[in-house]
């Protein structure tokens, strides 16, 4: 039996990841394509599941990886559009039900029984991967596989800030985080015409925040130097942003974003984070604020990031830190963990 190296989370415990040998996933079924990697990039996902930080369900032993592409290696039956050979990129809700309305509506992210790549079902940390077909996004044929790895994350970036936030032209737009989420949803709200993009972080961040500036931020703040309630008078009406943009991961700077949106204004959460919120939501009422949750993306997001990579009107090379083998992956989830590395990219063999 054909083998292959695979990335594999195998225990519920911190430290629990390791580089195996496995058996090549088989010949791929009805309405599945086997595909070859040809990149894979490591998400912050990624690393909680090393750190046993996670908080969502996770079945191990599980192959790491959601954010991948690669060239079609097989296709099953019912999959005739697809050739060997073939580039592409795949979307992350390996499993969902089909049936339910969300299914129905192409609303599939928020299927109840959506399971991703990573968690769920073996991911593309690995030489193969076994993939449903209707995942399949054909690349554009000058976009390599190091940034079509991103496309993923791009794509969880354009539903948060181009579907489900309301900017208009010249909007003041801040960003809570500049992790690889928050730095492309900056780049994202400067193509929805955002007049200011802020991009804002710690002290910790400042490599991040000289990042953000090449993805579209006017502005960067480092929110424990200087004093950033001052500076947010100082623009504009001097009454706040129009939209906020909480890509942190950490719940605490929920309570930010309700002081930074102005009235009427719109807060946007699309970073992750398990810890008690810890502050009062009676800002959200006075202002009449209204608060979102993103979550994932479908398949029209997933064509109109392609469109804009492959133009080259989303430049994501800024944030990639790191180009490296599977055999590598360690020092990669580790410079991620730290701060050192934005984002790192795998190329199995």
């Amino acid at each position: 039996m054909d083998a292959m190296q695979a990335i594999v989370h195998y225990a519920l415990a911190a430290g629990a990841v390791e580089l195996r040998e496995l058996a090549k996933p088989p010949a791929p079924g009805a309405g599945e394509v086997l595909l070859r990697v040809g990149a894979v990039s490591v998400c912050g996902s990624d690393v909680h599941q090393y750190r046993n930080t996670q908080s969502w369900p996770v079945r191990v032993p599980v192959v790491l990886g959601h954010e991948f592409c690669g060239t079609v290696a097989a296709a099953g039956a019912g999959a005739n559009e697809w050739r060997e050979g073939d580039r592409v990129a795949s979307e992350t809700a390996a499993r969902i039900c089909g049936q339910c309305a969300y299914c129905r509506r192409g609303e599939y992210n928020l299927c109840p029984e959506r399971q991703g790549f990573g968690y769920g079902l073996d991911g593309a940390m690995a030489d193969y991967v076994l993939t449903p077909a209707r995942c399949l996004h054909r690349l554009p044929a000058k976009l390599d596989f190091t940034l079509a790895a991103l496309t993923e994350p791009a794509c969880v970036a354009y539903n948060a800030v181009c579907r489900r936030t309301r900017i208009e032209p010249g909007d003041t737009v801040i960003v809570l985080g500049p992790g690889p989420i928050g730095l492309l949803c900056a780049a994202m709200a400067r193509l929805s015409g955002a007049g200011r993009v802020i991009v804002a972080g710690l002290k910790a961040d400042a490599a991040r925040l000289e990042i953000a500036v090449a993805m579209g931020a006017d502005l960067t703040w480092q929110l424990d130097e200087g004093d950033w309630r001052t500076a947010l008078r100082e623009l504009d009406d001097g009454l706040g942003a129009a939209a906020v943009l909480d890509a942190s991961g950490a719940s605490a700077a929920l309570a930010t974003a309700l002081a930074m949106a102005r009235p009427g204004g719109q807060i946007t959460k699309v970073g992750w984070g398990p810890q008690p919120l810890g502050c009062s939501l009676d800002p959200l009422v006075q202002k009449a604020l209204t608060l979102r949750g993103s979550f994932s993306h479908n398949y029209p997001i997933w064509e109109a990031v392609l469109a804009l990579l492959g133009e080259g009107r989303l430049q994501v090379q800024p944030i990639i830190s790191r180009v490296a083998r599977l055999e590598e992956w360690k020092a990669c989830f580790d410079g991620m963990h730290q701060g050192r590395l934005v984002k790192a990219v795998l190329t199995p063999a």
